[in-house]
């Protein structure tokens, strides 16, 4: 009986044994098969030793000055080697991440392990056990989804990687490929976002706080949550201690060191953003996407950034004071007593405009005078004079300009009103801000200056703010440049045989023609005039450009022929489209800032066109030169025509349109231009050293008010420009022409009356008048002018 069973538990044994065996061999199989599946898709690791090479690195753009203004990324990153960083940086993450990293093999059974049983016994995943040659592995080739076949590909790939790289290899991938959250990807990437600082300079304290960031980049984001991020920084270098990578006297130094976390500079909104994104434009056409966005080049370009700053500043100041000439526009909308008390009470609602120190304020009392209103902002209290809210007139429309200023607060301001504000100054005694009333400007600017003997364009301004509107005024836009482009036509004139002392009678001119509209014929009549609405008889070729009279220039342009003076624009630069009729003398078609730049600077460059330049050279991420632009310059017009141009704009400055001008107290050549009801305001204007166009006007093609010439509303904004632009050049006069000479003349009409006596005036060579006076004819030294 015994034999019986032990027999049949022999058997049950045997049949259990083959089943074991033959269960093993299966899985052993599916095992295989699953390895020999996974390992056909494997990605090739060998792809990681092109990583210098091939990865995504940050094109940067500098100025002039070598001073960094913008920057283009897929991916924030910026290659350095582990020699290039501080000790404690690798050993931070090491400490944080994978401490058994020098022991494994690229997997780490034991921590996989302990992170098993810690996640078992809270229930959830807590903890990951994930090496850092697993990370490379994850970050290089596979995706971020949870699915253990991912895990299991990701191990396999880490145990290659380890083998085939050594561990300062890795960690070099590592450091450089990994996540810290807004958009950095490498540690100096974010060494530079979160601390504006080069990777080499981090101190203990900030290597741990980037170390703390892989597990979870936006929760201990330093810029959201330091509190967080202080957190996590303990914990990695309670790590480090416990590694012994810092003493206890390291340890505590870095805990007690101020982590200094400075706001994201954004190099592309705040230096140049017109400039840069017309220099983006430019390399994307021309060299593509993935260049631009991932190889890393270098493009050192023309700008200068002090001189972007100037314009920046002068343009805010100039519009600012356009605009409140313009007269109020009333708040921003009005507040209820209910919405003034939220308004008040929650500081969610208290939101500053832009950096220019502009905030939002609700006016909560006008006393009894009617001179003082109280304003609730950003927490604080202040208040607003009279004084410093006269400007705040209506415009009135019939008339197209604005109402006498007012005299009591309430003529403008309501309780309830929401307005912005600006601080003037603190009454520390009353705990109290002074305020003036401010608002959002409608109007827009270009600013553009190029250097005058190399074309090289130092500064550039679109528009009034990038972030609300990337359209390129100084380049993009075409509007009317009114008397701006008059220069054009008398240098056209000059090179026809006519004299800056010809006489030309000013007087009213009627043009008629029939015009097709609808298929049908109507008669059209056309009465030009001048600014000043009337005539002035007999005027010189000379003071007709100085005062810019319309009806002379419009008879000047009849003598020598529109064709003639349309094929002329086109050699000093302008490639828009001019209109086939008179009134070209007047500026009435569309043209570019950058075009009426590139012609002036015609004049400025004795007769040679330069091509104004945006990159001086662009150089791939190991230095190599791509692209060099040199100066190209090719004569179109005589010296002798442009100094004689030169000669009467600066006259232009002296006693024309451009008078106010004169303040820079240098030599200065320039011409104001103004359009039909005050559309458009222009100024270009030339020293020896710079060529600078300032338009001004409403996208809206509308009206900013009477009395908003190119004189009012454009040319301050040039003259602050250039006084800073040039606060640091020598004074230079402009260099005259070999070719021309100065004589003192009598100006007289055909019958013989004297028009002006003892003028000292320019001419080309041979072509002086016989009428002069019996002083001899002479050479002005250019030291004079």
């Amino acid at each position: 009986m015994i034999r019986k069973i032990i027999g049949a538990i022999k058997k049950i044994l045997k049949k259990v044994f083959y089943i074991i065996l033959m269960s093993f061999f299966l899985i052993l199989v599916v095992i295989l098969a699953a390895y020999a599946i996974i390992d056909s898709d494997l990605p090739d690791i060998e792809k990681l030793t092109q990583y210098e090479e091939k990865a995504s690195v940050i094109t940067n753009v500098f100025d002039c000055n070598g001073e960094k203004i913008g920057e283009f990324y897929k991916e924030k990153r910026v290659l350095v080697t582990i020699d290039k960083m501080p000790a404690h940086l690798p050993e931070a993450f090491i400490a944080a991440e994978d401490a058994r990293f020098y022991s494994h093999q690229g997997i780490d059974l034991r921590s996989i392990f302990r992170a098993f049983t810690v996640n078992l016994k809270a229930g959830r995943i807590v903890q990951g056990g994930s090496t850092i040659t697993q990370q490379v592995a994850r970050g290089f080739f596979l995706s971020r989804k949870k699915k253990y076949i991912r895990k299991l590909r990701e191990a396999i790939l880490a145990y290659r990687i380890d083998k085939n790289f050594s561990k300062e290899e890795i960690l070099f991938l590592y450091l450089n490929q990994i996540y810290l959250g807004h958009r950095s990807y490498g540690v100096a990437a974010a060494a530079q976002n979160y601390f504006q600082k080069d990777v080499k300079d981090l101190n203990l304290a900030e290597c741990s706080m980037l170390a703390g960031l892989p597990q979870a980049p936006s929760r201990y984001s330093p810029f959201k949550h330091m509190k967080r991020a202080k957190k996590r920084q303990r914990y990695v270098l309670k790590r480090m201690l416990v590694d012994r990578y810092i003493t206890r006297d390291e340890y505590d130094e870095a805990l007690k060191t101020e982590v200094v976390v400075k706001p994201i500079h954004s190099y592309y909104q705040e230096e140049a953003p017109y400039f840069t994104e017309y220099v983006r434009q430019y390399v994307e056409n021309k060299y593509g996407l993935k260049a631009l966005y991932e190889e890393g080049l270098k493009i050192y370009t023309t700008v200068d950034k002090s001189m972007q700053k100037a314009a920046r500043e002068s343009v805010k100041k100039g519009l600012l004071s356009l605009d409140k000439r313009m007269g109020y526009k009333g708040p921003i909308t009005h507040l209820n007593a209910k919405e003034i008390f939220y308004f008040v009470n929650s500081s969610d609602t208290f939101k500053e405009d832009d950096d220019s120190g502009v905030f939002q304020g609700v006016v909560t009392d006008i006393n009894s005078k009617d001179t003082i209103a109280t304003v609730r902002f950003n927490d604080e209290v202040g208040y607003i004079k009279i004084d410093n809210i006269k400007w705040a007139r209506e415009i009135n429309p019939k008339k197209n300009y604005y109402n006498d200023r007012i005299n009591k607060i309430s003529s403008a301001l309501n309780v309830g009103d929401l307005i912005y504000v600006k601080v003037k100054k603190f009454n520390a005694k009353q705990d109290i801000y002074e305020l003036s009333l401010e608002q959002e400007p409608i109007a827009q600017s270009a600013l553009l200056c190029i250097e005058t003997d190399t074309g090289y364009v130092k500064a550039m301004i679109g528009g009034r703010k990038f972030v609300k509107s990337q359209f390129n005024r100084a380049i993009q836009s075409k509007r009317q440049p009114g008397s701006a482009f008059k220069p054009i036509i008398y240098a056209a004139a000059l090179d026809k045989g006519y004299t800056t002392a010809d006489l030309i009678i000013d007087e009213p001119i009627t043009f008629k023609d029939k015009i097709k509209i609808e298929d049908e014929l109507l008669d059209f009549v056309w009465r030009p005039k001048n600014y000043e609405s009337h005539f002035f008889g007999y005027t010189s070729f000379r003071e007709a450009l100085i005062h810019s009279r319309n009806l002379v220039t419009i008879k000047i342009l009849q003598d020598i022929g529109i064709d003639y003076v349309k094929n002329y624009a086109k050699k000093l630069g302008i490639d828009s489209y001019i209109d086939n009729n008179l009134s070209i003398a007047l500026g009435s078609f569309g043209i570019s800032l950058l075009e009426l730049v590139k012609s002036y600077s015609v004049f400025a460059n004795k007769g040679e066109l330069i091509e104004p330049i945006f990159i001086v050279k662009i150089l791939d991420k190991d230095g190599n030169v791509i692209e060099e632009n040199e100066i190209r310059k090719k004569r179109v017009i005589e010296d002798s025509t442009a100094y004689i141009i030169t000669n009467l704009l600066e006259d232009v400055v002296k006693e024309g349109t451009g008078k106010k001008v004169k303040q820079l107290k240098r030599s200065v050549a320039g011409k104001t231009g103004t359009t039909n009801d005050l559309y458009d305001a222009w100024f270009i204007g030339y020293t020896p050293q710079y060529v600078t166009g300032v338009w001004v006007g409403l996208d809206t093609e509308a009206s900013m008010g009477r009395g908003e010439t190119g004189s009012r509303a454009a040319s301050p904004i040039w003259l602050d420009f250039m006084q800073k632009a040039l606060s640091d050049e020598p004074e230079l006069p402009f260099e005259t022409s070999k070719n021309v000479t100065f004589e003192r003349v009598t100006i007289k009409s055909k019958d013989g009356k004297i028009i002006k006596k003892d003028v000292l005036e320019c001419f080309k060579d041979g072509t002086e008048p016989e009428q002069k006076t019996e002083n001899k004819k002479m050479k002005i030294p250019k030291s004079i002018f």
